[in-house]
């Protein structure tokens, strides 16, 4: 394998459309409210990209490091754990993309707003700096917290409530109330994914000492969490869309959620946890597929 080729199994690149999902659906509730800027929507794209790019880079790394990534890991191959990437090879690429992550920060917030008042750059500025911080510590570092049970708190924060309602204010310096609905309704499906993923990997978390929330509380009230994410989920976006007075027309992003049910039935009964691999990708797409109806039935059709 090329060394390209290496990168981009560091990178991740399966994970890209989940994560650009809060930015579809953050730029379709500023649209709803007259508020567009194609600059400012792909800075926040490439921002959103170059985050998850450096989070997948460190979750390499750092699972890599702590010998996580065992022989027994269930799943796609990590670019250390093959050998396709040294440690010090991947700590440079860390490196290197914060770099690019603070460039993009940098220019989003001055496309947004300028230097004219200097109060929202500072503020965008340390969120951004907090954003490339939780990036890395997910699994990076004695006090990672993924391996302390708070990976699900931080994936709903930025994943959900910082994507979505993050872009909202890049277009229209304000936070409509109901927009917390869909940035709830996205932060659960992302949260979604992760408990799917622990699930999947309880027997070698368990067994390297990784106490994500699913070894916490074990497989049985694992799933019931997880149907309650995704319940919740459609409810919050239903809801928003209910109350928006909109036509029959922006209700089609809740199609998305047709492959979510068959995912819970599957989920129900799959008896083994490695089994469980496939529906990852299901969920993650389902919830791009939202996003994007999300994007098309309120940016395009006002």
């Amino acid at each position: 394998m090329t060394k390209v080729k290496a990168w981009l199994n560091a990178a991740r690149l399966r994970t890209l459309p989940l994560s650009i999902s809060g930015i579809l659906v953050g730029t379709a509730i500023a649209a709803f409210h007259n508020a567009t800027n194609v600059c400012i929507f792909i800075l926040a794209i490439l921002t959103t990209i170059g985050l998850q790019v450096t989070s997948n880079f460190a979750n390499d790394y750092g699972d890599g490091v702590k010998g996580t990534d065992g022989d027994d890991r269930v799943g796609p191959k990590r670019a250390m754990q093959s050998g396709l990437l040294t440690a010090k090879q991947l700590k440079s690429g860390i490196y290197i993309s914060v770099v690019i992550n603070a460039i993009l920060i940098i220019l989003l917030i001055l496309t947004s707003f300028g230097l004219d008042d200097i109060l929202y750059p500072i503020l965008f500025l340390g969120l951004g700096g907090f954003a490339i911080w939780a990036a890395i510590k997910y699994t990076v570092g004695k006090s990672a917290y993924g391996y302390n049970g708070l990976g699900d708190i931080f994936v709903f924060i930025f994943f959900g409530l910082v994507s979505v309602l993050g872009s909202i204010f890049l277009f229209l310096k304000s936070i409509p109330f109901n927009s917390i609905l869909p940035a709830i309704a996205i932060g659960l499906l992302s949260v979604g994914v992760l408990n799917l993923n622990n699930m999947r990997d309880i027997k070698s978390d368990t067994t390297v000492g990784k106490n994500t929330m699913v070894v916490k509380m074990g497989l049985s009230k694992a799933k019931k969490y997880h149907y309650s994410l995704l319940i919740i989920s459609v409810l919050c976006l239903f809801w928003y869309v209910f109350t928006t007075n909109a036509s029959l027309l922006r209700y089609v992003s809740l199609i998305g959620y047709v492959p979510v049910f068959f995912h819970m039935r599957k989920v129900a009964v799959t008896l083994n946890e490695a089994e469980l691999d496939p529906e990852l990708k299901k969920v993650a797409l389902s919830t791009f597929l939202i996003a994007l109806l999300f994007f098309i039935s309120y940016y395009y059709f006002l």
